[in-house]
């Protein structure tokens, strides 16, 4: 009889391992990345070596952190250039300051951003008093308004470094009719759309021509040079640093 239930026992084991299915793991549905900025949010670290449209706008970002003189491309290649801003616009924030763009870096570009892209401080209506579509300029609408942009992040890297006290900004962009109105340069940098007036603000003009040195502004005028006794002009563009008033 015990080798009879045996048996039995023994076949209903072996009939139930052989009708039993293992389950088979079902990878549940990938969770996008959640949007971390209403304007531009990065997926991933960027360090020197790299390329493409993330490392271009890291760069519009600190376009004000190229150091004394100093121009950043904003061209999409993360070399030196690039890793050295990135480490000047870390130290201005106490951030670890090793070059590579990861969490903490993003997390405060995001604080600094509103979601049109323009710098908490800056508005693109302080940087057009001309028109509201951008056109009319040297270049087309589109290009004058992403010079623009960078403008106001090397305004934002320049008001950070002054305290954070505000920077009044008189005006930015001019098509050549209103470029013409005012009686600017024909090839005026307003008309490219990179160009900003300060007014002297809490600072004092001198103070901010001297500041705009670190920040990316390939021309500086301002007090003792003609016609700009009463604001100071930073723009893009060739090395006009000329504020004789202010030592410059």
């Amino acid at each position: 009889m015990k080798t009879r239930l045996a048996g039995v026992t023994a076949a209903l084991v072996a009939g139930a391992v052989a009708s039993f299915v293992a389950p088979v793991a079902v990878s549940a549905p990938a969770t996008p990345a959640p949007t971390a900025d209403g304007c531009y949010s990065w997926s991933k670290t960027l360090s020197e070596g790299a390329s493409g449209d993330d490392v271009r706008n890291l760069q519009i970002r600190v376009a004000g952190y190229p150091g004394n003189g100093g121009s950043l491309a904003i061209d999409g290649v993360f070399g030196p250039g690039t890793k050295d801003a990135v480490v000047r616009f870390q130290q201005a924030y106490g951030l670890p300051a090793d070059g590579v763009a990861g969490e903490s870096t993003f997390a405060k570009i995001y604080e600094l951003q509103d979601d049109d892209c323009s710098p908490v401080n800056f508005d693109y209506s302080e940087l057009n008093t001309c028109n509201s579509d951008w056109s009319g300029g040297k270049l087309s609408a589109d290009e004058a308004k992403s010079n623009a942009l960078v403008t106001m992040w090397k305004l934002q890297a320049m008001r950070h470094a002054m305290g954070d006290a505000a920077i009044q900004v008189n005006g930015g962009f001019r098509s050549v009719s209103c470029n013409d109105s005012v009686g600017g340069a024909p090839n005026s940098r307003h008309l490219y759309g990179d160009a900003a007036d300060l007014g002297a603000g809490s600072q004092g003009f001198c103070a901010l021509a001297l500041q705009a040195r670190d920040h990316g502004f390939g021309e500086i005028l301002g007090p003792g040079y003609p016609g700009h006794d009463d604001h100071v002009h930073v723009a893009g563009g060739a090395d006009t640093w000329s504020a004789p008033d202010c030592g410059l």
